[in-house]
């Protein structure tokens, strides 16, 4: 196989989740099915048909596997810039980011707290304990959007169990390549997101100067895909005719770039613009510093559906957070906090949630066998 050609950072951010996305459509009828049913769940949370049974915060178990090349030491990034990522997501992820005080009046009041929060795993998927980093050397001098970083057989790293933990890859990525995303209904295997080493964290390789992407930004949009999430524009490459099917972001022509200017007009949705604050444009990690209501319900559908294993996971998953604290042993009601009726009531909510995936999975397969006899 060609090896891709390792370039100098980007000048611009370039997302290639829509050309994962786009490949699998057209190759494979299962995901085109499993993708019509998440979509129609999506929809239901967003015209208030199903409404979210969340209370509380979801931790999602992470694993990052470095992936460096033997000649390159740099790109082995050192735990404070893991750690600095994580520290970005939760505070993007809760609106507790220092800059969300930027997001102008008008949309002030769609910013949201989704309650959704990361933790580097504790345990391995044998169950022992772990740090949630996995380093691998590799002969690769870059990969791309073609998945090679996922496997130990192209020089990458091997994935731990999807439904289990969040597989994040850091790598060298090729040309003009910041990161990509799988979103939900992709092979497991592939699931995950991955992100070049100098885009990742705060600190170490991300902080070279004159790098416009040195917040943690491109693992905050990555992220966003992965909860089925699209690109605030519609990726229609400016025509006006497509968008990223949530009500309270506006319609806008293209990607934003750089640094822009309040308002940025265009589709006709003056007065107020583009909403190139949001997480899923492209403009620099500086320029980017919400979420919205309606992006919140689509994660809902996402983690209440397709990804509905977290939830169900949860309670386990935070009595190992209280305990990689240093805090006492705790079990699942003592980590949440919340009497023993609360937390019968969440693990209630966690089998309904599992049973209505599974529900989708079996449609999702038999629209394939409707398929299949024709």
């Amino acid at each position: 196989m060609t090896e891709p050609t390792v370039s100098p950072p980007p000048a611009r951010d370039l997302c290639g989740t829509m050309l994962v996305h786009r490949r699998m459509l057209n190759e494979s009828m299962s995901y085109r099915s499993q993708r019509a049913v998440i979509e129609n769940r999506a929809l239901q949370y967003e015209i208030g048909r199903l409404s979210s049974a969340r209370r509380g915060p979801v931790v999602i178990p992470v694993v990052v596997h470095v992936v460096a090349g033997r000649d390159h030491p740099e790109q082995n990034i050192d735990d404070e810039q893991v750690h600095s990522q994580i520290t970005v997501l939760n505070q993007d992820f809760r609106a507790a980011n220092p800059d969300v005080s930027k997001v102008p009046d008008v949309w002030r009041d769609l910013v949201a707290d989704t309650q959704i929060e990361f933790r580097l795993a504790t345990r391995d998927p044998n169950g022992e304990p772990t740090d949630g980093i996995v380093r691998v050397v590799t002969d690769r001098p870059g990969f791309d959007h073609r998945d090679g970083v996922k496997s130990s057989r192209t020089g990458g790293a091997d994935p731990w169990p999807s439904d289990r933990y969040l597989n994040m890859w850091v790598c060298q990525l090729a040309g003009s390549l910041l990161g990509y995303a799988t979103f939900p209904g992709q092979p497991p295997h592939l699931d995950g997101v991955v992100i070049g080493h100098s885009f990742f964290g705060t600190t170490g390789t991300a902080a070279a100067p004159g790098n416009p992407f040195n917040r943690g930004r491109t693992t905050t949009h990555e992220i966003g895909h992965w909860l089925n999430l699209f690109h605030i524009w519609g990726d229609d490459d400016g025509a006006c005719s497509s968008d990223d099917k949530v009500a309270d972001t506006p319609n806008q022509a293209d990607a934003n770039t750089g640094m822009p200017t309040f308002p940025h007009v265009t589709c006709a949705n003056g007065p107020n613009g583009d909403m190139f604050m949001n997480y899923m444009d492209y403009t620099d990690d500086a320029g980017m510093f919400m979420f919205t209501q309606g992006q919140l319900a689509r994660m809902n559908a996402c983690l209440e559906g397709a990804r509905a294993s977290f939830l169900a996971a949860m309670p386990e998953a935070e009595a190992e957070a209280v305990r990689a604290d240093g805090s006492r042993h705790a079990d699942a009601g003592e980590a949440r906090g919340v009497p023993d009726g609360e937390v019968e009531r969440l693990l209630h909510d966690s089998e309904r949630l599992t049973t209505e995936a599974l529900h989708d999975i079996r449609a999702a397969l038999n629209t394939v066998a409707g398929y299949s006899r024709w």
